[in-house]
């Protein structure tokens, strides 16, 4: 198998990209790495494309090696054919290879293994090449035997079926063109075991889908029904077909006798063996593609909330709302640092505003606040009127955001947490959490499970392991693209950056607090444990500012600092220049980009990075994102009106459409048909996590707590 050449074809791109990456994945380098840093050795392929190729490789690699344990077990066999061979090698999938295998493989004690010990074998290969002087009836006559348990002619004639059955089961033709017919032609069907029963899977009652058309939210909805004891799911294949072709391969010659009998044995296989089979592949099938789906979804979803922009340089509120145990708020400054933690009561039972006002008033002057972090959860729309009550009442500049405190509770609750703050209790650490989700949403929710952090669907029914390897893929790609400050970033957001593992990371910070700011990359080569290979692939995305080297401040790798140096020198650039923020329009002056990095001694891709980045030392992706909506006026769900236009915030992209922020605490649903006049497969080609949208609403029902809204004016 042709590895290389499958991938170069899946991906479109050509062969020697193919072999030049796999040789650096090989040789131990992380996709972050090999994507910002050899793009001259890879044609300059994206994340997106390195981590495809990464998968396919392992899959096809796993493939190959089935392969060639699947040939070496029918080889001792004695049973390998040339023809079976080439069967094998040239499958592409590791079901077509177990189609093969099947004929091949130790069996567990069948009907047809017992009827093979109680000498029915040569009975089966009898009725089964339908001579035409064969009387099936006759002929079990002479497998009766009491010492063996065969005591009737139809006891003979039931086994010799069975083992028939089973080779007809055991053939890939037939198991290949039944998955495809069922595929192609049958149904998803689910019914409801209390129909009487009101749960969330009502629509799912009755429910009947082509199993070529149904959706992927539908069939994770369906098993989760299923697992819940709420629904029977089966697939209905064309049965009445699936026989007439059956019949037609196996039935050839015009011996009634014998044929009658293969008829029995061709039911009795699909019914039996071979459509319990189909069924359970094609909804592993059909459930793979859905979490692959799910997960992909998850995934950008996820690339959208990390990637939003900091809200920097303002002393944030976070505010963790409750009823009865209050609210906790904390004071963080502009570096992220912890001032100040107090309790309010000022939502029912105690409903102590005036009380929680002053004390408000008094933070904010103290700390000169000038942004309120509310999370959305439990008493969020009280406190949201509090808080505009009071920004009403006072002279300043004041504004609150509502902030999605998914995992805000989990994050308060973990051993990090607890380490990070082990004088505060729960309320306290995610009301700082809160706030700090608003001033750099990357470094504060690297530190909680990506699954908790809510712009996802069915996550808890997925294959928690894809899911976790998926997210984890997005979240190194989204820290190693902003890269990080060496001096100042947690254990957590450092475990994540190329070649840097969770012992690495609490070692840098250890070596950190023992000795001081890092006055140079150099110096992460004095950390336990981490060795030139681990600098190399990690180096380029720490960042140092205000150390000994002005290049460590920006996203130049130390193994291109000689050429950037030769660089500076030919465009005549001091290093003050770059220290007091970048050269604007330095792309423009180097007309010649092939023949500078020829004379410098670089490839041309690493040549424009690094010219961006002199240009713009230490920019941050995330400034191109949208900023999110700062309030300082309350909606109530009771104020909307049909046909009214709002500004909203996407907190969460689905398979059927996007959930908006709109301000009532409630969000309202945009359904995919009305989020554009055009025709789109799915929401992302629309909107992602984060976009700040124009909607207008179109219905809203008080009693449901449901709003319907369209971005299409």
């Amino acid at each position: 198998m042709d590895i290389i050449t499958i991938i170069a074809d899946e991906l479109n791109i050509k062969k020697w990209q193919v072999e030049k990456t796999i040789d650096l994945i090989d040789e131990g380098n992380t996709i972050p790495f090999i994507s910002r840093y050899r793009k001259e050795v890879t044609g300059s392929l994206n994340d997106e494309q390195l981590r495809y190729l990464d998968e396919r490789l392992t899959y096809l690699r796993n493939l190959d090696e089935k392969k060639k344990q699947v040939i070496s077990t029918i080889e001792e066999q004695g049973k390998l054919t040339e023809e079976l061979k080439n069967a094998i090698e040239n499958a592409m999938t590791l079901v077509a290879v177990e189609d093969l295998y099947r004929p091949y493989k130790p069996k567990r004690r069948t009907k047809a293994t017992i009827a093979k010990e109680k000498g029915l074998q040569p009975f089966a290969e009898a009725i089964y090449p339908q001579k035409e002087d064969i009387n099936v009836l006759e002929e079990a006559k002479k497998y009766i035997s009491e010492e063996k348990e065969v005591l009737s002619a139809d006891d003979a004639i039931s086994g010799a079926l069975d083992i028939i059955a089973e080779i007809f089961a055991d053939e890939a033709e037939f198991r290949t063109k039944l998955r495809i017919m069922t595929k192609e032609k049958g149904f998803v069907k689910s019914v409801a075991k209390n129909p009487d029963e009101k749960s969330v899977y009502e629509m799912y009652y009755d429910f009947e889908e082509a199993v070529s058309k149904i959706a992927g939210y539908r069939i994770l909805a369906i098993n989760r029904g299923e697992n819940e004891k709420v629904l029977t799911v089966k697939i209905i294949a064309p049965e009445e077909e699936i026989i007439r072709y059956l019949t037609k391969k196996i039935v050839k010659k015009d011996n009634y006798d014998s044929a009658s009998y293969l008829i029995k044995a061709i039911k009795d296989s699909y019914e039996r063996l071979i459509a319990p089979a189909i069924e359970r592949e094609i909804r592993n099938e059909l459930t793979e593609k859905a979490e692959e789906s799910a997960i992909s979804v998850f995934g950008k979803n996820l690339h959208q909330l990390l990637m939003q922009p900091p809200v920097a340089g303002k002393t944030v509120l976070g505010w963790d709302p409750a009823f009865r145990t209050g609210c906790k708020l904390a004071v963080v400054d502009v570096t992220g640092k912890v001032l100040d933690t107090v309790v309010i009561y000022p939502t029912a039972p105690q409903n102590k505003v005036a009380e929680s006002k002053e004390i408000l008033k008094k933070l904010i002057d103290k700390y000169d606040i000038s942004l309120i972090s509310v999370g959305n959860g439990t008493a969020s729309r009280e406190s949201e009127m509090v808080i505009v009550d009071l920004l009403k009442e006072i002279d300043k500049d004041v504004k609150y955001v509502i902030v999605n405190e998914a995992g805000a509770s989990v994050y308060s609750a973990s051993k990090l947490a607890t380490e990070e703050f082990p004088n505060f209790d729960v309320g306290q650490r995610s009301a700082a959490s809160i706030a700090r989700r608003i001033q750099d949403p990357l470094a504060e929710l690297v530190k909680i499970d990506p699954k908790s952090i809510g712009v996802g669907q069915y996550q808890h029914d997925m294959n928690q392991k894809n899911l976790d390897n998926a997210l984890t893929a997005v979240v190194e790609d989204c820290v190693n693209s902003v890269g990080v400050d060496l001096n100042t970033a947690s254990a957590s957001l450092l475990g994540y950056i190329s070649g840097i593992n969770k012992t690495l990371a609490k070692n840098i910070v250890s070596f950190r607090e023992e000795n001081g700011k890092f006055k140079n990359r150099k110096e992460l080569l004095k950390v336990p444990k981490l060795g030139p290979k681990a600098f190399e692939q990690c180096a380029g995305f720490l960042k140092i500012s205000g150390g000994d080297e002005i290049l460590d401040a920006t996203s130049v790798h130390p193994e291109s600092y000689e050429a950037t140096k030769k660089l500076m020198d030919k465009l005549e650039i001091g290093e003050e220049q770059i220290r007091n923020g970048g050269l604007k329009g330095i792309l423009a002056k180097v007309s010649d980009i092939k023949g500078m990095a020829s004379e410098i001694g670089i490839g041309e891709p690493t040549l424009k990075d690094i010219l961006k980045e002199l240009e713009k030392p230490g920019r941050d992706p995330r400034d191109e994102m949208q900023k999110p909506i700062l309030r300082s006026d309350v909606l109530e769900m009771k104020d909307l009106k049909e046909g009214m236009e709002l500004k909203g915030t996407v907190r969460n992209v689905i398979d059927f459409g996007a959930f908006v922020d709109i301000g009532v605490h409630q969000d309202g649903l945009v359904h995919i048909s009305k989020m554009t006049n055009k025709f789109i497969k799915h929401p992302l080609e629309v909107v992602s996590v984060g976009d700040i949208v124009d909607v207008v609403v179109l219905g809203v029902d008080l009693e449901k707590k449901r709003i319907q809204l369209s971005m299409i004016k």
